[in-house]
């Protein structure tokens, strides 16, 4: 089975601390944490890039859909949050709400739950992953 995407991500840091400089197959983007833990808040920070992720993908695949079957449901909205805690092992909770400005069917509404529990990064974060680290 081959790699999803076409090109590496590619990161690199230098000597300020937690400035990233992510590379995309389309370009560059810098990743940051926030000023209250000694980063300069220049991009995001990983977590809300997971989030944005999961967000994008959700978002896409209800659009998909939504085309689909002609529904006229010209704006969807999302937000993301995750929390973390530490029992007996880590377990990380990620809240997904999504809106829509008008009223929409309840069925309508049920077949949409389904469909973004179906995007492909909420299907990648709820299975098994495995990470293979090289130096």
């Amino acid at each position: 089975m081959g790699n999803l995407l076409e090109n590496d991500v590619r990161g690199q840091i230098g000597s300020q601390k937690y400035l990233c400089t992510i590379s995309w197959r389309n370009g560059t983007f810098l990743m940051d944490e926030p000023e209250a833990i000694e980063g300069k808040d220049l991009g995001p920070d990983p977590y809300t890039m997971l989030l944005a992720s999961l967000a994008g993908c959700t978002l896409s695949t209800l659009r998909m859909y939504i085309d689909r079957k002609g529904w006229d449901i010209p704006v969807i909205n999302i937000s993301l949050n995750l929390h973390q805690e530490n029992d007996i092992e880590l377990t990380t909770t990620i809240t997904r709400a999504i809106h829509f400005p008008e009223t929409i069917d309840a069925d309508i509404k049920k077949r949409l739950l389904i469909i973004a529990e179906k995007c492909p990064v909420s299907k990648i974060l709820k299975n098994n992953i495995v990470i293979n680290t090289t130096l």
